[in-house]
């Protein structure tokens, strides 16, 4: 048995392609070295039509990049036409940086509870006094001490549980009993966490929606830190105009006016309890119309809209913002125009009076209409931000940037020279190190850029001046590969083998160390996304990309690059 081995494993040696004849005319010696290229260097008709596939769809999704525009636009319909989008650092455009403020919120809310508390002892008939404290506090004082239990088991019963597991079923407000007949609200830590929350991801897809109705296009809309909002708008060259849109709050009530109250002793400060006095937008000359003085109970709020537009009045011609209610909403509407016919109905935005019509007759359709002194702009703003719906937090502007598209201009030029240079670079020393098969791997690398581009066009992903930083280093990795392939078949033709057998076995003992260098700078990328924000994104969005097809065209087209020189040149030894 062990003298069998032996002679198999001699065998095997034996297998090894020795070198090629000479004599070029003997045509079985090359039907010979064909087949031992196809054995050694197998790759499936499968994988080849793979990657040729690859390879084109790749160029055609690229090719519109390097397209002019009057050209792109006689491109067949079945044809790519979309280009990679450029970010706000290369366009040129506005960035706005946000800041949620909480104050208001937690007040709205403070404010809910201690209108729960007066709703229900009320209805239970229990005498209480408010006490005055600090904004995140509520102190009640019992008056009957009898009925102290029954009100301290219907607060309880109002204190609901904060966003279920999440927080630990953790209660709203933290209460205790600081008198015998006194319960003392103080709203918890893990509820204000949740508000914050909340608050702040409910703010990102209003603005988002604020800014898809503005018509803009690619917009970049991230938080920062755990209270603020950074806006990029590549494009756009008015901040100001974006900032007036996402600054609004837009919240939107339906209030009846008190025509019985004395609006001029209001005005003096004697407001009637439950009214509240509120400012009426300027008319179209810019004067100031008296304050209106209306009922605090909202009769339907902004959330009841279905959708929102403008036109123009063809009776006074004067453009008017129209409205449309869901179901609910709509009936809502109906039973109040029914019940107050002849009475004022306020529109109110963000505490101030839009419009205040008199009901002359019962509105049945669900639809109204706002007028007031809009122009075509103010009407469009109104309705895009009513179809947004209403901001749950106010926002402060913090910092505000433009970036001029000649800026934007350079960033590229710098781009595309830095590009281009890196890549003339690494190709001549590819050249000079490995010669034929440099070049080889010269042509994976201009592969490699086409992939690359075409996955960001496809994705559309936004290509920033960090990405262009992102696709220069990639470049740089994506011929590392080939050098681990190279310079381990030199090992392998040092140690003796043939041709064949150090082009095979240097590949193949290449790829584990591929795979790993690979694999951490694909974790790198990784963690650099999922923990930076902006311009840290764009970068990892690249490298990471880059990393996959650097990998792809460096171990599968450099392989099959391989084996079509062998089948066409034929070579007698192997020069590297």
């Amino acid at each position: 048995m062990r003298g069998k081995g032996i002679q198999n494993s001699v065998q095997h040696m034996d297998s090894l392609p020795p070198a090629i004849p000479a004599d070029r005319s003997a045509g079985n010696d090359w039907l010979t070295f064909e087949g031992r290229v196809l054995n050694m260097l197998q790759v499936s008709a499968w994988v080849r039509i793979v990657v040729a596939t690859i390879i084109v769809a790749g160029i055609l999704f690229a090719m519109p990049n390097a397209l002019p525009d009057n050209i792109r636009a006689k491109l067949p319909s079945w044809l790519p036409t979309s280009t990679v989008s450029l970010g706000l650092d290369l366009q040129g455009g506005s960035s706005v940086l946000l800041e949620v403020e909480f104050d208001q919120v937690i007040k709205d809310r403070m404010d809910s509870m201690v209108g729960d508390i007066r709703r229900t002892l009320r209805k239970e008939h229990v005498a209480y006094k408010f006490i005055p404290g600090s904004g995140e506090t509520i102190s009640v004082q019992i008056i009957d001490t009898a009925q102290f239990d029954t009100a301290l088991e219907l607060i309880k019963g109002l204190n609901s549980t904060v966003g279920g597991a999440t927080f630990g079923g953790a209660r709203q407000y933290d209460i205790t009993q600081p008198g015998q007949s006194t319960v003392t609200l103080k709203m918890s830590d893990a509820y204000k966490k949740y508000v914050k929350e909340d608050v702040v991801s409910r703010s990102i897809e209003v603005v988002r929606k604020r800014v898809d109705e503005l018509g803009t296009k690619e917009p970049s809309i991230e938080q920062q830190g755990s209270d603020r909002i950074i806006v990029q708008v590549p494009g756009l060259r008015d901040p100001s105009h974006l900032l007036q849109i996402l600054q609004t709050t837009a919240k939107m009530t339906f209030q009846m006016v008190d025509d019985t109250a004395d609006t001029v002793a209001a005005m003096r400060g004697a407001v009637p309890i439950g009214d509240e006095l509120l400012p009426e937008q300027k008319d179209r000359t810019g004067q100031q119309p008296p304050p209106v003085l209306v009922e605090k109970r909202v009769l339907i709020s902004g959330d009841r809209l279905k959708d929102a537009g403008w036109t123009t009045d063809q009776q006074t011609g004067l453009v008017v913002v129209t409205l449309k209610f869901d179901s609910v909403g709509a009936k809502e509407f109906a039973d109040i125009t029914k019940d107050n016919v002849g009475r004022r109905f306020a529109i109110v935005l963000d505490k101030t009076v839009l419009t205040a019509p008199r009901i002359d007759e019962p509105i049945l359709g669900g639809q109204a209409i706002i007028k007031g002194s809009f122009t075509v702009q103010t009407a469009n703003d109104l309705a895009a931000m009513l179809r947004a719906g209403a901001l749950p937090a106010p926002l402060k502007p913090i910092e505000q940037t433009t970036v001029g598209p000649e800026l934007g201009r350079d960033s590229i030029d710098a781009g595309s020279v830095a590009t281009v240079a890196g890549l003339i670079l690494v190709a001549f020393f590819m050249f000079l190190r490995y010669g034929l098969f440099g070049i080889f791997a010269d042509i994976a690398m201009g592969l490699n850029l086409i992939l690359l581009l075409a996955v960001l066009t496809t994705l559309g992903a936004t290509l920033t001046l960090p990405g262009i930083a992102g696709i220069v280093l990639t470049m740089g990795m994506a011929v590392d590969a080939n050098v681990l392939i190279f310079e381990r078949m030199r090992e392998e033709q040092r140690n003796g083998r043939s041709m064949l057998g150090s082009i095979d076995t240097g590949e193949r003992r290449a790829i584990a160390t591929i795979i790993d260098a690979n694999a951490t700078h694909l974790i790198a990328a990784l963690i650099l996304f999922e923990l930076g924000s902006g311009p840290v994104r764009g970068f990892a969005v690249t490298l990471g990309l880059g990393i996959i097809t650097s990998f792809f065209t460096a171990v599968m087209v450099t392989r099959l690059i391989v084996i079509g020189w062998l089948h066409v040149a034929k070579p007698k030894k192997l020069i590297i």
